[in-house]
Formats: structure tokens, C-alpha cells, sequence
């Protein structure tokens, strides 16, 4: 697993492409797991804050119960669809996976109950339309393999 930061440092310009699409957006897409260990996706809100993947969850939700249950989480940007000219001009789009670690709120936070995580990521992944636009290009990260850049046609 490596914290945001790790990823900054060793890989800086496949982190600031990941960054990007994630901040294309306020709400982003999570996939917890319920009791019975199907997938349950709800939207939420990430930031990247010193270093860290952070993101909260409002007391008494299913998603929180699921993550306090099971850490493990997927994570996916905002959705922005490919100009239809010029495909290849698309930011794409980015997905992680990793657990989610509890962490003590903000002092400051109004919402009792609400649970708040940082990320540790096992996998990485950005995957947008190359030029010319005749193949898909996925950058990716993870423990076992490092980063890697592939593309399919």
C-alpha cells in the first residue's frame, strides 16, 4: 500500500494527471461492501490534503457502517464525456482502490457521527483516449507491478 504522498514523489506526473480528473468535480463515486460482500456505490466527496487522500462520511450512513465493517474501497472521478470531435482531446477518467483508515474528525466539524478516512492505495488507475484516437491509453500503478503504461486499440 503507499499514501498519496509516496505516489507524488515517485511518480509525479502520473499523480498530477490522476489529481486532475478526480478535481474535475465535486462528487466522485465510492464502492464499499455490504455485510453480505455484494458492492454498494454511493457519491461522496474526496480531497487530496497534504499528502493524504481524505474524504468523510455523514454518522449513521450504510457506506460508513460498510467501511467501518470492511476498509477496503474503490474509488472513481467524476465523469466527463469525450468531445465527440475530438476524442482524443479527453482528460479520461480515474479509478483507485486501497482501504479506507479512520482518522479523528476535524475539530471544527459540525457533523456528529460522521466518520472521516485517508486512503491507502493499492491501485491506480487513469485511462484516456490517445492520439491519434485510435487506441485507449491506461496508465497504472500498483504494488506487485510499479507503474505501467499500456494501450489497447
Amino acid at each position: 500500500m503507499a499514501s498519496w504522498q509516496d505516489l507524488e514523489r515517485d511518480f509525479g506526473e502520473f499523480a498530477a494527471k490522476v489529481k486532475a480528473r478526480f478535481e474535475a468535480g465535486t462528487n466522485k463515486t465510492i464502492a464499499t461492501l455490504r455485510r453480505d460482500g455484494s458492492p454498494r456505490i454511493s457519491a461522496s466527496e474526496m480531497k487530496f490534503d497534504d499528502g493524504q487522500i481524505t474524504f468523510g462520511m455523514m454518522g449513521g450512513s450504510m457506506k460508513l457502517r460498510d467501511v467501518r465493517r470492511d476498509p477496503r474501497i474503490a474509488i472513481h472521478s467524476p465523469t466527463l464525456e469525450p468531445p465527440a470531435e475530438h476524442p482524443e482531446s479527453w482528460p479520461g477518467d480515474a479509478k483507485l482502490a486501497g482501504r479506507a483508515v479512520e482518522v479523528p474528525p476535524p475539530p471544527d466539524t459540525p457533523f456528529a457521527g460522521a466518520g472521516f478516512f485517508r486512503v491507502e492505495i493499492t491501485e491506480l488507475a487513469l485511462t484516456y483516449v490517445g492520439e491519434p484516437a485510435d487506441h485507449l491509453v491506461i496508465e497504472s500503478w500498483d504494488a506487485d507491478h510499479g507503474y505501467r503504461r499500456r494501450t489497447r486499440e
